[in-house]
């Protein structure tokens, strides 16, 4: 059964989502991680030029703080770290896609 919305919540639920979503780079990074894709630190840094490794540090834990984006350390020398979409984060890829299609809608 849908929840059914007033204007005001409907409004502050996107508004927050919209939050957990800003920053210069986190789009970015979650649109790597699409498709179930599985990335480590070091492929963030080859894949976003002009990203510092301060940047890139604090927008994966604000995204894994988040539950969006999961972290998994491997116990090994050198330490393994991989990045994942969670099953929220997930859920966001239709989301973005059906933006992605609006905004190209407004291109035109």
């Amino acid at each position: 059964m849908s929840k059914l919305y007033t204007p005001e919540s409907a409004a502050s639920g996107v508004e927050h989502v919209l939050r957990l979503l800003e920053g210069r780079w986190k789009l970015i990074i979650l649109f790597h991680l699409f498709d179930g894709k599985v990335q480590r630190y070091s492929d963030f840094e080859k894949l976003i030029p002009g990203i510092s490794q301060k940047m890139l540090a604090q927008q994966l834990r604000q995204l894994e703080a988040d539950g969006i984006v999961s972290r998994t350390v491997y116990p090994q020398v050198p330490p393994k770290v991989e990045y994942r979409l969670t099953e929220w984060g997930q859920a966001l890829c239709p989301a973005l896609d059906a933006m992605l299609k609006w905004a190209e809608k407004r291109e035109v």
